[in-house]
């Protein structure tokens, strides 16, 4: 009695002619992506070396009493700089006024930058002109603009403000107008002014972006069945327009969080109008605190990470509905 062998069918993953080929797909699909990711290697690595580590390094340090003005009373503190700065009184206090400037800024930089995005969706002759002068003040720098503030305009010797008031007095046969001294009698205002001033191109670039994605047959029809303007921007355009400022209030307020340009140059943090990062720098640079002062801008950081997670994903929503359209 004879015994046959029976050999199993080739290519299959018991046979002898190698792997499945399944798992040879998979292998050649994993190394065309590590193909693709090889020249954003460098980039990554980099972005990691000058962001990453330099935080971590905070972090450790925020663990650490280290006071400049004391060398010899250096070591480990645990939580004793964070419980600190949730208990210095100063902290709370440019928590306020951070908090007060930044919804201060956002909501009327957003309030103005509609208004100019609902100017600038209209033809009309000069509108590329226009739309170039209005965004030229979100491209000075911060400390040239927050300069300018302080001594083309504020200054009460020869600013611009008080000179406007002399020229408007002198129109009504007065000698003696006012002049008032803006950084001192207003000095958070003059502060919030200025941003105002620098974040309102922002807001409309971002607001304006959504009016032009609107579609032009709903708002055709709507006119066509007798809807006002007012009834078009309530029920249409309004609603649209709700991931936009959603986001551009967003970037706006993790940008506002960390402004130290005007606030330093402007008022040098006098008379109430210390924010965070000015706060963080005076504990720094001032105090020579440097465990403390890293505590602080630990807290700050993960506020803002906090804040900008909503807005990636408003980002990504805004995404999401453009790839469906």
């Amino acid at each position: 009695m004879s015994t046959q062998t029976t050999e199993p069918p080739r290519g299959t993953a018991a046979g002898p002619a190698g792997p499945a080929p399944a798992a040879r797909a998979h292998r050649t699909g994993r190394a065309k992506d590590w193909a693709r990711r090889a020249p954003l290697l460098p980039a990554l690595v980099f972005l990691v070396i000058v962001t990453q580590l330099p935080f971590v390094a905070t972090v450790v340090i925020s663990f650490t009493r280290w006071n400049a003005l004391a060398p010899d009373n250096r070591g480990f503190a645990a939580f004793d700089n964070y419980r600190a700065v949730f208990t210095d009184p100063a902290m709370r206090s440019s928590v306020g006024t951070t908090v007060l400037l930044t919804v201060t800024v956002v909501l009327v930089s957003l309030l103005l930058g509609l208004g100019l995005a609902l100017l600038l969706d209209r033809s009309f002759r000069g509108r590329g002109i226009v739309r170039t002068l209005l965004i030229t003040p979100f491209l000075v720098v911060p400390v040239a603009s927050a300069l300018l503030w302080k001594h083309a305009l504020y200054n009460a010797s020869y600013g611009l403000l008080n000179g406007v008031l002399t020229w408007i007095w002198r129109l009504f046969g007065s000698d003696s107008p006012p002049q008032p001294d803006w950084m001192t009698d207003s000095p958070l205002a003059a502060v919030e002014v200025s941003l105002i001033w620098q974040w309102t191109p922002f807001m409309m670039l971002i607001l304006l972006a959504g009016l032009q994605s609107r579609a032009g047959d709903a708002i055709e029809a709507a006119r066509m069945d007798g809807a006002s303007a007012f009834d078009v921007f309530r029920y249409l355009t309004l609603p649209h327009l709700r991931r936009y400022l959603e986001l551009a209030a967003l970037l706006g307020t993790v940008y506002v969080v960390q402004n130290f340009d005007a606030v330093f140059t402007i008022t040098s943090g006098g008379l109430g109008t210390a924010n965070l990062p000015y706060t963080i720098y005076q504990t720094f640079y001032q105090a020579h605190d440097y465990g403390r002062a890293s505590a602080q801008g630990v807290v700050v950081v993960l506020c803002s990470l906090v804040v900008a997670t909503f807005a990636l994903r408003t980002v990504s929503s805004l995404l999401r509905e453009e790839v469906t359209r």
